[in-house]
C-alpha cells in the first residue's frame, strides 16, 4: 500500500510499513547556489569547480542540508493526519550527490507512540535514493499525528 496516497492517522500505520517511493527531482547547479545564496555556506566543496575536481568526489556536490531540504518537500505531510515534525535523528550522508542525480524518498515506519489525549508520534526512517537506488541520506524522522476519532 503506497502510504503517501490518502489522509492517514496515526491508527493507520503498523512498525513495518513502507511509504514511497514519492515522486523524483534532479538535482541542478542553481539548486545548489540557490542554496549557498540562501545560507551563506559557500564551502568550496559545493561552489568552486577547480577545488572540487581535486576532492574525494572530483567534482561538486549538493550541501547534505540541501538533500534534506528536497527530501522533505517530496515527501510531503499533507496527506496525513499531520499535526507537528517533532524531530529527526540519526542523520548521515552516506553517499554524495551531484549535480543531475535524480532523488526521491523511501521511508519504513521504526517505531510508533501512543500520547495523552487524540494523537500519537510515528517514527520512520527515511531513505534518500538516487537514480541507481543507492541510498544517499538516511534519517530517522518523528511526527506528531492526530488519531482517528471513535465513533460513539
Amino acid at each position: 500500500m503506497d502510504m503517501w496516497k490518502g489522509k492517514k492517522y496515526f491508527d493507520d500505520f503498523e512498525i513495518g510499513d513502507k511509504l514511497g517511493p514519492t515522486r523524483a527531482r534532479t538535482v541542478t547547479e542553481t539548486d545548489i547556489v540557490n542554496f549557498a545564496s540562501l545560507t551563506g555556506d559557500w564551502f568550496q566543496l559545493h561552489t568552486d569547480v577547480e577545488f572540487a575536481k581535486k576532492s574525494m568526489f572530483g567534482e561538486r556536490i549538493a550541501h547534505g542540508m540541501l538533500v534534506l531540504s528536497i527530501a522533505s518537500a517530496l515527501a510531503p505531510p499533507y496527506d496525513l493526519a499531520f499535526l507537528a515534525f517533532y524531530g529527526m535523528d540519526r542523520v548521515r550522508f552516506i553517499a554524495p550527490v551531484k549535480i543531475g542525480d535524480t532523488i526521491h524518498v523511501e521511508a519504513e515506519v521504526i517505531d510508533k507512540k501512543e500520547r495523552e489525549g487524540n494523537t500519537g508520534t510515528v517514527t520512520l526512517r527515511a531513505y534518500v535514493k538516487n537514480q541507481r537506488d543507492e541510498n544517499v541520506t538516511v534519517w530517522d524522522a518523528k511526527v506528531l499525528l492526530a488519531k482517528r476519532e471513535k465513533a460513539a
